[in-house]
Parts: structure tokens; sequence; C-alpha cells
């Protein structure tokens, strides 16, 4: 038996804008590499909601055929991000009596602990998606973060169970399905990506990762490596585009062009009397814009998402707790001044995130874009999924090896030479008469001197 390495992993991001493959390696740095990337446009999701399985398969084809095209590997196996309006939080508590006091506590006793949270009742319709571990209580020792290996007869839990609408996890597993695909695990897309745009040091300092994609805009805040808070509010880049499209009355196609080549967070930071023109429809003059007007709707827009954010860190509880402040990233996180805008309306630090934290240098640049932070994200998490469940390596047994049996030769032995069969009737060759004088002639000499010396000691 021998262990072979599962190195590969594939991330699908369905998203209310597009859809999104990504397949990607870990090397001996840990850090992915990716050697596949397929993205095609979504027209079955409804803010981060699959509402049309058939349209939602058609795109996940057409992604995942292309990724498989780049890298050269069969997809069989996908981690799935899931989002919307129907995601719930929660804080729960668990308690476990161990018998035996004088004993270890074991990494069976804190999964017994998490299975218990998956028992608990919830809402009709709803599903438990995460159970996350907090601290821990061991006796009376509190803010325990691992308690594997301590004493104690009484183990307590705190955790951060995340729930979702069962139709809406469904949804996403049939349209995966259909694809001919299977579906590893189920993730949150907040949690993916959090762990592909944030440091350690930001996760124990204190942060909120405010992930703003096309139909939401999801949030996650860490302290003290720990996840406290989730939450997901059902506006994103969508909503401002169907602001632009009535306030200005233009097609939408040109409202997101307007919002991506020439829209501002900020209003005060454009000119007054710059113009844009547009085509007009079919026989109609060109439409003149102003980009100050632009960016009034904008601004007023994301404001309104990010009064809704900040409110979400305030009843957390750790809005002054927050040293490394907030960190965007999504397809949203892109629009000009956003930065400044957000620390005016939190009071808080900001900065744009990319999913560079753990990417090794590759050839697909597109992948390092905000937009694209919750499919590496799902890599990240697939690799950790697979690692704790021991996933990562797999046995394999080997085929003995086959040894050919040696030829084998039969040697005929070596028929005897007259000498060595009849020595007495064989003429002896001169040499051996030469040596037979010698013989001959010394021998005497030999017994001379023997006789002599022995008649000299005596």
């Amino acid at each position: 038996m021998r262990k072979i390495k599962n190195d590969i992993v594939v991330g699908l991001d369905i998203g209310t804008t597009k859809i999104c493959a990504i397949v990607a390696r870990m090397n001996e740095n840990h850090r992915l590499e990716v050697i596949g990337f397929g993205k095609a446009e979504s027209h079955g999701v409804l803010r981060g909601e699959v509402f049309n399985i058939d349209k939602t398969t058609e795109a996940i084809k057409i992604a995942v055929a292309l990724a498989e095209a780049q890298s050269g590997v069969k997809i069989t196996n996908v981690y799935v991000g899931i989002a919307g309006k129907h995601i719930r939080s929660m804080q729960n508590r668990a308690i476990l009596t161990r018998g035996q006091q004088d004993q270890e506590i074991t990494d069976s006793d804190v999964s017994h602990l998490i299975q218990d949270m998956y028992k608990m009742a919830t809402n009709p319709g709803e599903r438990i998606i995460h159970v996350l571990p907090q601290e821990f209580t061991v006796d009376a020792e509190h803010g325990i973060k691992d308690p594997v290996g301590m004493c104690g007869n009484r183990l307590e839990g705190n955790f951060h169970i995340i729930t979702g609408q069962v139709i809406a996890a469904q949804n996403i597993e049939k349209s995966v399905i259909k694809a001919g695909l299977s579906m590893s695990g189920l993730v949150l897309e907040p949690l993916a990506s959090s762990a592909s745009v944030l440091s350690e040091e930001e996760k124990e300092a204190g942060v909120a990762i405010v992930d703003i994609g096309g139909g939401t805009t999801d949030i996650a805040i860490f302290q003290d490596h720990i996840i406290r808070h989730t939450a997901v509010i059902p506006f994103g880049g969508n909503i401002i585009t169907e602001d632009i499209k009535t306030g200005l009355m233009v097609m939408r196609n040109q409202a997101e062009q307007l919002k991506l080549r020439f829209g501002s967070a900020l209003a005060i930071e454009t000119m007054a009397n710059e113009i844009i023109s547009i085509p007009g429809l079919k026989g109609r003059d060109p439409k003149e814009i102003s980009v100050r007007n632009l960016s009034h709707i904008i601004e007023s827009r994301i404001q309104e998402i990010f009064e809704q954010v900040y409110f979400e860190i305030k009843i957390s509880g750790y809005a002054n707790k927050l040293i490394g402040g907030i960190v965007l990233t999504g397809g949203g996180s892109q629009l000009k001044h956003l930065k400044q805008l957000v620390e005016y309306v939190t009071g808080m630090d900001c900065r744009i995130g990319y999913p560079v934290e753990h990417l090794e240098k590759t050839s697909h640049n597109e992948i390092k874009f905000p937009m694209y932070a919750t499919g590496v994200g799902l890599v990240l998490k697939g690799f950790e999924d697979m690692r704790a469940n021991g996933l990562l390596y797999e046995e394999v047994e080997e085929e003995a090896p086959v040894i050919a049996e040696p030829e084998l030769k039969v040697v005929e032995p070596e028929a005897p030479s007259p000498r060595q069969m009849h020595p007495e009737e064989v003429a002896p060759t001169p040499e051996e008469l030469i040596e037979k004088r010698k013989r001959d002639w010394f021998q005497p000499l030999k017994n001379w001197f023997k006789s002599d010396t022995k008649d000299f000691e005596d």
C-alpha cells in the first residue's frame, strides 16, 4: 500500500452575474496553482439564489468545459458556494459531561458536540449549513480555543450556526447534478471569500469582510481568529445598475457600461460639466448624460447598502473591536472612490481585498481581481475540508512486480581426456620426462645433505 496526493480541487462559484469554475492544485509551499479557468454568464440566478435550474445548468456546463479544456483535467467533483437573503446565523451552546475526569479530551469529544448542534431544531424549511466552533470551556476554565489534550469532566462549547433554506440548497444541487457533476461540499460564500483575501493577522486583530456581488452583499466578521457574525444583504451591483437605468432612462447594458467606465461612489469627486454621449435608439438622436448625475445615483445606493452593512457590524457587538477595519471584495468593490465613501459612512479603516493571499504566480491574471475572490476561496475551503476528513491522501494498493523466472540451461559435462581415464596407458610428454630426470638427479644429493647434517649434530 502507498499514499498518493489528491492535489486537484475545483471551485464552482454560482453567482448572480457570472458562473465560474476554477481548477487548482496545492504545491509544496501550500500555495494554489490555478491550472484551469472557465466563466459563463449567469441567467438563472437572482439575488444569489437559483430560480431557473435549466439556465443555470447550461451556464455551469459552459464554464466547466472551458476549465477542462485549459487544465486537461476531467472535472467530476466541485465545491459550490451558497448565498442569498435566506441565510441566517445564530449562536448556541452545547455541553458534554465526561465520565472520566483524568483522561484527556479527544477530537471525538469535540466532534460529538458539533454533531449535536446539527441535530438542533430549526425553522420549517431550513437546514443547518455550517457549525463553526468559537470558544470552549473545560470545567471552570473559559476562553479555550482548542480543548484537545486537556483533562476535565465538563466540556462546553460556543458555536456559530449558519442556516439556509432547504429549497435553495436543493436547487443548487440539482443544477450541479444535471450538469453531470457531483457536489463535494456546500460552502457559505462570505466564508470562502474571507479565506482568499484575509490574512491571519487581520483575523486576529478583528476585521469585517464585505463581498459586494451582483445580487447580494455578504458580510463576515472575524475577531481573535474566530468568526463572530455573518449576514447577507439582498442588494448588490445589479440594484445600482437598475437605478441608473431608471434614473437616466437608458438601456440596461448601457447602464452597466456607464457604471463601470464612468461611475463613482463620490459625486463630489466628479466634474460638474463633464458630459457623456451615448447612442440613442433606432432613428433617435444620441443621449447626453451628466457624469455628476450618474455619480449621485450611484452614491445614494452605495450609501444605503453600507448603512445596512454598518448596522450588521454594530449588532454583532464588535464595532469597536475591529482593528483591521473593513476589507472590500467582489466585483462591486472596483467602483471608483468606494473606499473613501465607506470610510466616511462607517468611520472605519478600509482596503480593497484581492485574492492573492494564497495564490502562486499564474498565467490566469484575471483570477487576481476581487470578483473571483469567492471562487478562489472555494478551492481553499475544498483543500481544508479534504485535509480535515483525511481525504487529501489516498491509499492505493500496489501491484506486486512480476519477476521473470530465470531460463534453465542444461549444461553438458565435458568428456574426460584419455590421460584422465587411463593415465598409465598414455606416453609421457617431453616436459614430464624433463621433470622426472630432475627428480632422479637431485634426490641423492638431498639424501646426502640430510645424512651429513645429522652426523654433524651428533
